[in-house]
């Protein structure tokens, strides 16, 4: 334990922290759950928003810890995801900076409402709006940075599971934090994000474009 403990570099466990919470976007997500479980009973909207959480960890806990060699196995070198995956973490932030994604998740929370079986817990709660393609690359842009180890792979898993806690809360608040917030704190909050996603993802491709040789180990540097 003492041993797992030294390892933990805090910086990191810092950036792993952010870089989920604003790809998984809780309190953006609680609003879509209110309009996806509208008119449900209180224990019914409570079973649908723990099972989504459920289903999205283990969703993005497979992709970090098999991701890599699944990736491996087609023939993609893991510079090659990161770079791959920090412009992908780049357009999420975008859409953040300029509000597309809102209409995009709104777009699959109506598709969501359409399905006659009346359970959004898996589409589109569970995937895409909390695991979705941003926060899998993510997994395993994490996980390729923390090191492929048990140590590595358990520190993001427990990141993300707190990331996955606090999105089950806002389901939970997601009433009185709508109406907290209100449409300007949920866009100013949305922006914020928007702009430490957009660093951070430039961070993954400098990472990635360092490590097949492109740039020096001096544009890492602080």
């Amino acid at each position: 334990m003492l041993e797992f403990l030294d390892i933990i570099d805090i910086a990191f466990l810092i950036t792993a922290f952010v870089t989920l919470f604003v790809v998984i976007d809780p309190i953006g997500t609680a609003p879509l759950y209110l309009a996806l479980t509208q008119g449900m009973t209180p224990a019914r909207r409570r079973a649908i928003g723990i099972r989504a959480c459920v289903i999205a960890a283990i969703l993005l806990a497979l992709f970090g810890i098999a991701g890599e060699d699944f990736l491996r196995s087609i023939g993609i070198s893991m510079p090659a995801f990161q770079i791959a995956g920090g412009i992908l973490l780049f357009l999420t932030a975008l859409d953040m900076l300029f509000d597309r994604r809102t209409q995009r998740r709104k777009d699959h929370a109506d598709e969501g409402n359409a399905m006659p079986a009346d359970d959004p817990s898996v589409f589109p709660l569970a995937m895409p709006l909390i695991a979705g393609p941003g926060a899998m690359a993510t997994m395993v842009l994490l996980i390729g940075e923390a090191g492929r180890g048990v140590p590595g792979v358990a520190l993001v898993t427990l990141v993300m599971l707190a990331v996955i806690a606090l999105v089950l809360a806002a389901f939970l608040l997601a009433g009185p934090i709508e109406r907290l917030l209100r449409r300007t704190g949920t866009m100013v909050m949305t922006r914020l994000f928007g702009l430490l996603l957009a660093a951070l993802s430039v961070q993954f491709v400098l990472n990635g474009a360092t490590a097949i040789g492109i740039l020096p180990q001096s544009a890492l540097a602080l």
